[in-house]
């Protein structure tokens, strides 16, 4: 069972993704726990989310950068809504 009802785990406030600890339907209302200081947050998964892949927090616009852990993960190759599930469709490295 899910601590505290969350389903999705947050490293630091102003990250722009979280990191879903079970499988999050389409169309789900979850709720994400922050690492650092326990408050949580309410998004509805507007994907199919495997456990373990990156839910967006907020609306990433294509050529944004993506922070978690409080770092740039990568960089948004499109238009990423609030709720969408974040991997390599749409997230691409910074490197190359």
């Amino acid at each position: 069972m899910e601590k505290n009802g969350a389903k999705f785990l947050i490293h630091l406030d102003g990250d722009y993704v979280g990191v879903a600890t079970y499988d999050l339907k389409n169309n789900e209302p979850v709720t994400g726990v922050f690492m650092d200081d326990g408050k949580t947050n309410e998004v509805k998964a507007l994907d199919e989310i495997p456990l373990g892949h990156k839910i967006a927090l907020r609306d990433i616009k294509s050529g944004e950068k993506v922070i978690e852990y409080g770092e740039e993960i990568g960089i948004a190759s499109k238009d990423i809504k609030k709720g969408q599930h974040v991997h390599t469709h749409n997230l691409k490295s910074a490197r190359w």
